[in-house]
C-alpha cells in the first residue's frame, strides 16, 4: 500500500489497523507513506529518523491512558515534488492499493461533482500534467502514478480514501475523471475506468494536533525521546465498502466493518459527529473556550448540539433498515467530545468551515425543508458561524483561522454587507441550490437573535 498524506489522523487510524493485523501474524501487506505537499516535512523527517515508528497515546472518557509503540509503517519517503520513488512503486505489480488522506477543501469539488478550476493551484496542476510533468494536487499526483502503472502493465489497483469527504470514493472517481478530461488524456481515463476501484469509506477517531507537552509526557511514561509522538481518543471506527480491484488486507479481522454500502454509517457520522463537532467548536469559541471538551461540558453549547441532533438530524436519518442506533450514537459522540484528556482545540475543528457547512450541515437543512419541517435547531449552527466569521473579520478571534476553501474577500464582504444574514445565505459555495432561500434566511435570522441572547456571554 502507498499512502499519500502521512497525517496525524492517518497514523492514528489506518496505520493502527495495519498494526493490529501484523500483530496477528499477517505480514503480507507493507505500507509506504509520504506527502505530496511540502508543508509537513518536519514530520516526515522525524518519522524517517525513527524508521517510521512512533508512540501513540490513547485516552478513554474515564481518563485511562495507554502508550503503544507503533511499527506498522514500513517506509517513509521524503517529500519529492517529482514523485520519482512513488512513481516507481506505483508501477510495481506488488502495489495493490494507493490510499490517501486529504481535507475536504483539497479535493476542489463543485456541488455537481466536477472540479472547481477557480483555484490557481489546481489550474496550474492541470497545465503541468498536460505537459507530462508530475502532478502536485491529489488528482495530478494520482494521474502521474496511474500513467506509470498503465505503462508498466502492472494490473488493477484500488484508490482508497481515508478521510471525511462525503461519498468519498464516488466523488474522487468523479473528480479524477474530470481531471483526465481537462488534461485531454482519454487513454488514462479509459484505463482508470477498466482497472481502478474507488471504495467508499467512513473513518472516525478524534486525533488532535499533538500538544507541546506530549513529547515530555511520552518520555516520562515510556523513556523514549519521540519526535513523532501522537495522541488520540481510544475510540476508533472504520466502515469500508468491500470493493477492491486487486486484493486487500483482512481489515475485518481487526475491527473494520466491510459492508455493501457505507451510506447509513457515513450519514450518521457526518451529520451527528462532524456537524456537532463544528457546532461545539463555534459555540465554544464564542463563549470564550479554547478546547472542545470545554464546549461539550458547557450546558449552553452541549444543549445546542444535543437539540440539533435530536430535533433535526435523527428524524431525517431514522428509517427501516438503518443499522445505526442513532440516539445511542448521539450520546456516545457527546461523551467523546467531553473527554478533557484529548484537549482537542477549537482552532483545529473550526478550520475549513467554508467546506464543512455544505458537507456536514446543508444535507440536514435540505432534507428538513423538503419535508416542510422546522430547521430552527440546525439554523443555530450557521448563525454561530456568522458571529464567528464576524470576529475573524474584526481580528477578534483568539487564534489564527485557517480555511483552504474560503475566499477571504468574499468572506469579508459577507460580514460588511448591510444585511450579513442575507449575504451569508446568498453564498452559493455554502448553500448550493438553497442559496438565497427565504426559509433558510428567516431561520438563520431568528437563530442569530438566539445566539446573541443565549450563547454570547452577557455583560
Amino acid at each position: 500500500m502507498l499512502h499519500l498524506g502521512l497525517s496525524n489522523f492517518h497514523r492514528a487510524h489506518q496505520v493502527v489497523y495495519l498494526q493490529r493485523l501484523k500483530e496477528q501474524g499477517d505480514t503480507s501487506w507493507q505500507l509506504v507513506g509520504t506527502n505530496i505537499r511540502a508543508d509537513a516535512n518536519a514530520l516526515l523527517d522525524a518519522l524517517a529518523s525513527q524508521n517510521g515508528n512512533f508512540t501513540l497515546e490513547t485516552i478513554d472518557p474515564s481518563g485511562t491512558v495507554e502508550y503503544e509503540w507503533i511499527t506498522a509503517i514500513d517506509q517513509v519517503l521524503p517529500y519529492d515534488a517529482q514523485l520519482r520513488t512513488l512513481t516507481k512503486l506505483a508501477a510495481d505489480p506488488a502495489t495493490r492499493i494507493i490510499s490517501f488522506t486529504v481535507t475536504e477543501a483539497g479535493y476542489y469539488l463543485l456541488e455537481n461533482g466536477e472540479l472547481d478550476t477557480g483555484f490557481a493551484d489546481l489550474q496550474a496542476d492541470i497545465e503541468r500534467v498536460k505537459k507530462g510533468e508530475p502532478g502536485q494536487t491529489i488528482y495530478g499526483a494520482l494521474v502521474t502514478l496511474l500513467r506509470a502503472r498503465k505503462a508498466a502493465d502492472a494490473g488493477p489497483i484500488t484508490l482508497q480514501n481515508c478521510d471525511n469527504l462525503r461519498h468519498n470514493g464516488d466523488r474522487v472517481r468523479g473528480g479524477l475523471r474530470d481531471f483526465c478530461r481537462r488534461i485531454g488524456d482519454n487513454d488514462i481515463l479509459a484505463w482508470i475506468d477498466a482497472n481502478v476501484s474507488f471504495p467508499n469509506a467512513m473513518v472516525d477517531r478524534i486525533t488532535p494536533r499533538p500538544a507541546p507537552e506530549l513529547k515530555a509526557r511520552v518520555k516520562e511514561k515510556t523513556g523514549r525521546d519521540d519526535n513523532a509522538a501522537l495522541g488520540s481518543e481510544s475510540y476508533i471506527q472504520w466502515v469500508i465498502e468491500d470493493s477492491f480491484a486487486n486484493g486487500r488486507p483482512a481489515w475485518e479481522k481487526v475491527g473494520a466493518e466491510l459492508v455493501d454500502s457505507v451510506d447509513p454509517y457515513e450519514e450518521a457520522k457526518i451529520r451527528l459527529l462532524n456537524a456537532a463537532h463544528s457546532c461545539i467548536a463555534w459555540g465554544g469559541t464564542l463563549r470564550g473556550h479554547s478546547y472542545i471538551h470545554e464546549g461539550a461540558r458547557d450546558a449552553v453549547v452541549r444543549k445546542l448540539a444535543y437539540d440539533y441532533a435530536t430535533e433535526d438530524v435523527i428524524p431525517c436519518l431514522s428509517g427501516a433498515g438503518n443499522p445505526v442506533n442513532l440516539p445511542a450514537y448521539r450520546d456516545k459522540v457527546l461523551e467523546r467530545f467531553g473527554n478533557d484528556a484529548i484537549r482537542d482545540t477549537n482552532q483545529r475543528v473550526t478550520a475549513d468551515s467554508f467546506s464543512k457547512i455544505p458537507g456536514f450541515i446543508l444535507p440536514t437543512i435540505r432534507d428538513r425543508l423538503k419535508q416542510d419541517q422546522s430547521i430552527d435547531a440546525v439554523a443555530m449552527l450557521p448563525a454561530m458561524f456568522l458571529v464567528f466569521l464576524t470576529r475573524w473579520h474584526e481580528g477578534k478571534l483568539p487564534f489564527e483561522y485557517h480555511d483552504q476553501s474560503m475566499d477571504p474577500r468574499a468572506a469579508h464582504t459577507i460580514v460588511e454587507a448591510d444585511d450579513p444574514v442575507k449575504a451569508l445565505v446568498a453564498d452559493r459555495l455554502l448553500w448550493q441550490e438553497l442559496a438565497g432561500d427565504r426559509r433558510l434566511e428567516e431561520a438563520v435570522r431568528k437563530a442569530l437573535v438566539r445566539v446573541q441572547k443565549e450563547v454570547l456571554p452577557q455583560g
